[in-house]
């Protein structure tokens, strides 16, 4: 049995693979201490629905290859936004104008405001 490589090696992989898919204006946001559930999120676009899949797939078989067996995908048969979670790495893929209207990135990387008192 392969041991599951760690969070670095992961993200490490999805990175080249989503460059090899030509991948558009990846963020990578570090959730180490911010949250329980994941190391890293990589939020990325692909121009159209099946550049989308294409993506997905390519990235869903490279974290296969390198022995993570617990992977959970999510969005496939439409493909305008599709969810990869490998556990330590979620990889979020969009078209472009679904990735704008839910805009992820600006919901983990603002500042915690602090509540108001009356």
């Amino acid at each position: 049995m392969q041991a599951q490589p760690d969070a670095d090696k992961t993200l490490k992989m999805i990175l080249s693979r989503l460059d090899d898919m030509k991948a558009e204006e990846t963020v990578t946001i570090d959730l180490r201490g911010k949250s329980a559930f994941s190391d890293y999120m990589v939020v990325t676009s692909g121009r159209a629905n099946r550049h989308v899949g294409a993506i997905a797939e390519n990235v869903t078989k490279g974290l296969k290859e390198t022995g993570i067996k617990a992977i959970h995908v999510e969005g496939l048969p439409h493909c305008d936004w599709v969810l990869i979670d490998s556990g330590d790495v979620i990889v979020h893929v969009f078209r472009p104008e679904v990735r704008e209207f839910y805009n992820l990135e600006r919901l983990w990387t603002q500042s915690p405001v602090a509540a108001k008192t009356l």
